[in-house]
């Protein structure tokens, strides 16, 4: 993986803070390109040369000019709050007048039929089928399902449990009974990969630096593993150690675009596409908006209304959708 803050000494020092945070490396990378962009924006001035006024500009041009997103005029907001508080020292005000906002655009999600889903599922195969079972089974978000560990599957329970969710939050949701056995045998090949990658010294595994510290043998055993492994063994672009990572999501991305139009699906749908579906069949099937709600990680049930108007029923017991699904479907998935 490139590095975008070769070359820059500052930039370096941006990366090392936020490492000391214990932030993803997706938030790194985020959080240095936004900050790079700053100073470009404001013709390569140092930023202890910059305060408030500067922020200000920045980003309402992003809104104004840029034309983009609230959360992404917010992912901009946070890499200079942590930059100004963090790195320089120098916290920005809480309230920050003159900033022109994005505005906020109410959007219909997407969502397809079930004779849809169970055509979108017939076109997929192995691990981008798992994970789209997954996604409309159990309501996850592409990358919680890529960054599932073997522990996180309960299936005594039929559970799932979602770690380190977006907002950094832990949740459970239900695990379809149609695919434990499906799971249950994509694990025992899995076990016959990482004990070729034990042999070749390749058996470890990603884990934030505390729980690293706190389990130092957890990265070389077999629950600590990725349930959807890359195909290929690659180096951590932070510890510089070769180890095998999650599948990546731009895999199973292209393999539902492409299922979409096999399927001759006519509309834009996308992986989200299944959790939003997930969601919207659990309220046509009766489930109360506070459990779906839970299930999806929402932190405020205003989100989870967007996909209905009026729901008052009653329902505490979750019950996938993917079986109705599945039962509509011929093929086999071993």
């Amino acid at each position: 993986m490139a590095r975008q803050n070769a070359g820059s000494p500052f930039l370096e020092e941006v990366a090392n803070a936020i490492r000391v945070k214990q932030y993803s490396i997706r938030t790194e990378e985020a959080y240095v390109g936004w900050i790079k962009r700053f100073i470009l924006f404001h013709g390569k001035r140092h930023p202890r040369e910059m305060g408030e006024a500067e922020v200000v500009a920045f980003l309402t041009d992003l809104a104004v000019n840029g034309r983009v997103a609230p959360s992404t005029q917010n992912q901009a907001l946070n890499a200079l709050v942590f930059l100004y508080r963090y790195v320089l020292k120098n916290p920005l005000p809480d309230e920050m007048g003159g900033i022109t906002y994005a505005k906020k655009k109410i959007r219909v999600p997407l969502v397809l039929s079930v004779d849809e889903v169970a055509r979108l599922l017939a076109q997929l195969n192995g691990q981008a089928w798992l994970v789209a079972c997954l996604q409309y089974g159990s309501g996850l978000r592409l990358m919680e399902s890529v960054r599932l560990r073997v522990h996180d599957l309960e299936f005594g329970h039929r559970a799932i449990y979602v770690r380190n969710g977006k907002g950094g939050k832990d949740r459970v949701v239900t695990l379809a009974k149609e695919l434990v056995v499906p799971l249950q045998r994509h694990l025992e090949n899995r076990l016959t990969l990482f004990e070729r990658d034990r042999a070749a010294g390749y058996a470890t595994v990603y884990l934030p630096h505390a729980l690293e510290r706190k389990y130092p043998t957890a990265p070389r055993e077999w629950g600590w593993q990725y349930v959807f492994p890359s195909g290929s063994v690659s180096t951590d672009p932070r510890s510089g150690v070769r180890q095998r990572h999650h599948i990546d999501e731009s895999i199973i991305q292209k393999a539902v675009r492409q299922a979409v139009r096999l399927a001759g699906i006519d509309k834009p749908a996308s992986c989200h596409t299944l959790r939003h579906s997930f969601a919207t069949h659990l309220l046509e099937r009766g489930m109360d908006i506070r459990t779906v709600q839970e299930q999806l990680g929402h932190k405020d049930v205003r989100t989870t209304q967007i996909y209905t108007h009026v729901i008052q029923r009653g329902g505490h017991a979750v019950l996938s959708p993917l079986g109705a699904v599945l039962a509509t479907s011929r093929n086999e998935h071993v």
